[in-house]
């Protein structure tokens, strides 16, 4: 119980800006139980994005409220994700030798294909949330696909190898099973099963998640770190589209 608890706590630390002030041990079991947790703190970020769109709402136009919640979402997670956009998008856009590549994305100057990629998937986000509370569909629904982005990650981490034995993504691997997989998998499926068109959401995270692994190991060799976080980003991206696509054609 004690590692489930230091587990959820470093999930949090790690993939949100809320503050949890205890230092958790960093062992195989709280690294299972993190991974495990890691679709846990996905709802409970998506649940504060949509609670504020609830108080929200009735205050401002729609175009407002969208950017207001993208600004949160953004803020609770600190950019961490976007980090691993951009430094995807610069080794990506330098056509260069793989381990240019990578000392590419250890490079902690941005580049131009850097900042294209995060001003078009911030652009792209807005655009698709805003038309998504436009068509009238409810803000907690963020609460499953902000659950169904992390398991992504989670996914990753377990099917498809690191591209290097070191780094963080390799240290997760290492403690981790396709059990664990199945266990983040739970809530973010039952939640799904509650959303109207979840059961869209969850095989279209299936196919971002194959086709992504797999231009990953052809572009890397497999995965690390940034990549993680860019899946998980272009993951939530891939899933507003879904839903605004579903949402449109049932309300049309």
């Amino acid at each position: 119980m004690k590692n489930a608890v230091f587990g959820v706590l470093l999930a949090i630390q790690f993939l949100s800006r809320l503050p949890v002030p205890l230092a958790c041990p960093w062992t195989p079991a709280t690294r299972r139980w993190a991974a495990r947790a890691y679709p846990l703190v996905g709802a409970l970020l998506g649940a504060l994005v949509a609670g504020a769109g609830t108080l929200l709402e009735p205050l401002l136009p729609t175009q407002l409220l969208a950017l207001a919640l993208l600004s949160l979402w953004v803020a609770l997670t600190g950019g961490l994700h976007l980090d691993g956009v951009m430094d995807l998008a610069d080794a990506l856009g330098s056509n260069a030798p793989l381990e240019k590549r990578f000392a590419i994305m250890k490079d902690p100057q941005v580049g131009s294909f850097g900042i294209l990629a995060l001003v078009f998937l911030l652009a792209w986000k807005l655009a698709l949330l805003w038309a998504l509370l436009d068509a009238g569909a409810p803000s907690w629904g963020l609460v499953a696909l902000l659950a169904l982005g992390r398991l992504g990650g989670v996914g990753l981490l377990i099917l498809v190898p690191a591209a290097r034995a070191e780094g963080m993504a390799h240290a997760w691997q290492q403690s981790l099973t396709r059990g664990d997989l199945a266990l983040a998998a739970a809530l973010p499926l039952a939640l799904s099963i509650w959303l109207p068109g979840g059961a869209w959401l969850a095989a279209g995270l299936v196919v971002f998640i194959m086709g992504y692994g797999l231009a990953m190991r052809r572009a890397f060799g497999g995965i690390n770190g940034d990549i993680v976080g860019a899946a998980i980003e272009g993951g939530e991206l891939w899933l507003l589209l879904i839903a605004w696509s579903w949402w449109s054609c049932v309300t049309a």
